[in-house]
């Protein structure tokens, strides 16, 4: 099969739903959902449109396992069951639209805002963050509450979740081998320091039946990780089975890796080889055009997260399918532009702080 065939071609994932393409919305933070992290309007027909323009899975963004885990203003929640109401109404809208539905559980570990949170944010280690270490039983509590959350989307009516353990959150921090120097079981080794994940997966495995989704957002590098470990933690992810696939958050999907060790390939590449079994495997970072997609694809990327290209065009999946030489709108672009890309003016002013995104113009 051509690649360009491919785009529009299904995938099978070990469980649940098939995806009707190879395009997924990325989770992207937004800052529009309630103070008390429910779902609003303007959360709900973002989400929406991108499914009913035929994004084959669509993924909300992080939305918050625990109160002390909010990183953001207006972050969508899903640590209580007063956020059931609208997460069941939108589960059931992607559906409609012919989406497979997921929720991205996170918990912003020491980025939590303490003014949002009104305590202390915690985190791995007492690093001079600010935040404070928490404890062995704490970080127990820490896995429950991401399975709790998982079940919760499932109570909802999604068809999975994904784990959040990328960009230097919670999870990610317990990845971070230049923080964790715990000496209980959660730190030392990268076995000791992967625990908390992996103990989170195999509880939802474990929890959430046999027809649930279960994903899992790693970053390659940065945030003290080490590109060598993230890559035999991720084949160690892919040969068990736990996960229905795993996506890699490459942020340049292009780019060669940081370490002198791993030069000569793209990022994605050192991922894309591995013995992924019957998991499959996502990639994101920069993908804006057509031939980025297929780029990824003839690489041999299962499918595709796609985050700005998305928040710049609905209907990006129809627009790359009709032309494989499509190219997102050039930067920046107007606060009407985006409203009419279906961005609520929370969103709107959130993407007005990136960089050369937002002109001045209304």
């Amino acid at each position: 099969m051509n690649c360009k065939a491919r785009i529009s071609s299904p995938l099978k994932l070990t469980r649940g739903p098939s995806l009707r393409n190879r395009l997924a919305l990325a989770p992207l933070t937004n800052l529009q959902s309630g103070d008390d992290g429910t779902l609003t309007e303007d959360e709900m027909a973002f989400l929406v449109t991108r499914a009913n323009a035929g994004f084959g899975m669509v993924m909300t963004c992080g939305a918050t396992v625990h109160p002390l885990g909010k990183g953001y203003p207006r972050q969508l929640g899903i640590h209580a069951d007063r956020h059931l109401i609208g997460l069941e109404r939108l589960a059931k809208a992607l559906r409609v639209g012919g989406a497979v539905s997921s929720v991205q559980i996170m918990h912003s570990g020491s980025r939590a805002k303490a003014d949002l949170i009104g305590a202390q944010p915690v985190g791995v280690a007492d690093d001079g963050t600010g935040a404070r270490a928490l404890s062995t039983g704490e970080v127990d509590q820490v896995v429950e509450d991401f399975i709790l959350a998982g079940l919760r989307a499932k109570k909802a009516g999604f068809d999975g979740v994904e784990v959040h353990a990328a960009h230097g959150y919670l999870l990610c921090e317990f990845l971070d081998r230049t923080r964790n120097h715990r000496s209980d079981r959660y730190g030392g080794s990268s076995k000791g320091r992967s625990r908390a994940l992996m103990d989170i997966l195999s509880g939802l495995r474990d929890r959430s039946g046999p027809d649930f989704q279960i994903g899992v957002r790693l970053s390659p590098e940065r945030y003290g990780l080490d590109f060598a470990e993230i890559r035999s933690l991720a084949q160690g992810i892919l040969a068990s089975g736990l996960c229905d696939y795993i996506d890699i958050s490459c942020w340049d999907t292009f780019k060669e890796p940081e370490d002198p060790v791993f030069k000569g390939r793209p990022i994605m590449d050192w991922f894309t080889d591995l013995d992924r079994g019957q998991t499959r495997l996502g990639v994101a970072g920069k993908l804006m055009t057509g031939r980025s997609v297929l780029e990824c694809l003839r690489r041999n990327a299962d499918f595709v997260f796609i985050g700005r290209g998305a928040i710049l065009h609905h209907d990006f999946v129809q627009q790359i399918a009709a032309n494989p030489d499509f190219v997102s709108t050039s930067l920046p672009v107007s606060r009407s532009y985006l409203a009419d890309e279906g961005l609520g003016a929370q969103f709107i002013e959130y993407m007005a702080t990136w960089p050369g995104f937002v002109s001045d113009e209304c």
